[in-house]
């Protein structure tokens, strides 16, 4: 899928990040060198989905403590911490990483090394453990609807709620993916078609607001999306758009599935009411990125400059609309 190649993963102290803002258009690996590149790198979306991001949070974590003077290194590291706890503020996975690798580093740079491979490893034994328990959800001749993208790119390897698919065909099903674009930023068409070009899955990228008349035609047989928080009552946090696809699959009896690992549960999350919301720059709206006839990158704006512009990055799908979560353990109806 990608070049055999994680979507993030380090080597020594370095990050290595397939370069997500780039695609589908140039395929680059974006390499960096210290926690502040990392923090960049995340808020910039180089680097996205819940579990790739927590994965290089813990890396970012590390290489901040591998920085720290000596002197201050206590001080340094709590800097660094909220530093890196402030890029991201919905996606559970980062703030689990970070406790994790900050606790280790508080011991030793080696231990914070160590702990930071792991959760990456961890990550990715569990997408691949998720498309295994997932399959078993989908028949053959299924069309499948997917929001936002949540293949390898954010899940540092094997994905959440691409991997079912993806193992899936790998099993001679014969399947067909309809892919929403996902604005403002386009991760589905841009991301998630990419991905599934690679794997071999036929697939057809719809408008957002298609879905609803392919579930009302019979094309959709079940809807499989990531998460970015899962709340201890279910609620579920998800790309922009997640909420209206959950009302429309169950006004049409379309079992809606949430696919994430453990790290994404926060059970100190009581609801989603508790589920802060990211709400991103203006821009993202009112400007679309791509190339031109030439092949050149070119930034266009699509909306009229003078509307003030709210964009909030995730909506929150409440438990009594999701079907079950696929889990790394199993087809969970309750949470894990």
């Amino acid at each position: 899928m990608l070049k055999n190649k994680r979507a993030v993963w380090a080597e020594g102290r370095k990050v290595y990040m397939i370069n997500q803002i780039k695609l589908p258009f140039k395929e680059e690996v974006f390499i960096s060198e210290t926690y502040t590149d990392t923090c960049k790198a995340i808020e910039t979306m180089i680097v996205r989905g819940a579990g790739s991001i927590g994965a290089a949070a813990g890396f970012a974590v590390m290489q901040a403590a591998s920085e720290a003077p000596k002197d201050i290194y206590q001080d340094f590291l709590l800097t660094a911490k909220n530093r890196i706890e402030a890029t991201r503020p919905t996606a559970r996975d980062l703030f689990a990483a970070v406790e994790r690798v900050y606790e280790k580093a508080l011991i030793s740079v080696k231990d914070a090394e160590s702990e930071a491979q792991a959760i990456a490893d961890e990550t990715s034994e569990a997408g691949k453990k998720i498309g295994e328990y997932g399959n078993e959800l989908i028949k053959d001749g299924f069309g499948i609807l997917t929001h936002c993208n949540a293949g390898p790119l954010a899940l540092v390897e094997y994905g959440s709620a691409l991997a079912p698919i993806i193992k899936a065909l790998q099993s001679g099903k014969k399947i067909t993916v309809f892919v929403d674009e996902t604005r403002p930023r386009n991760q589905g068409s841009k991301l998630t078609a990419w991905e599934l070009q690679k794997a071999g899955i036929p697939h057809f990228i719809i408008a957002d607001n298609a879905a609803g008349l392919l579930m009302m035609q019979g094309k959709i047989d079940i809807v499989i999306t990531g998460a970015d928080r899962i709340a201890a009552n279910g609620d579920t946090a998800n790309k922009i758009g997640t909420f209206e696809k959950a009302v429309l699959a169950k006004e049409f009896n379309i079992p809606f599935y949430i696919a994430a690992p453990d790290s994404t549960f926060d059970k100190k999350c009581l609801s989603g009411e508790d589920i802060r919301i990211e709400v991103r720059s203006q821009d993202e709206v009112l400007f679309i990125n791509g190339i031109n006839a030439e092949g050149k990158e070119q930034r266009i704006q699509i909306a009229n400059p003078n509307s003030q512009v709210y964009n909030p990055a995730f909506d929150i799908t409440p438990s009594k609309y999701i079907t079950a979560y696929i889990t790394s353990h199993g087809i969970k109806k309750e949470l894990p």
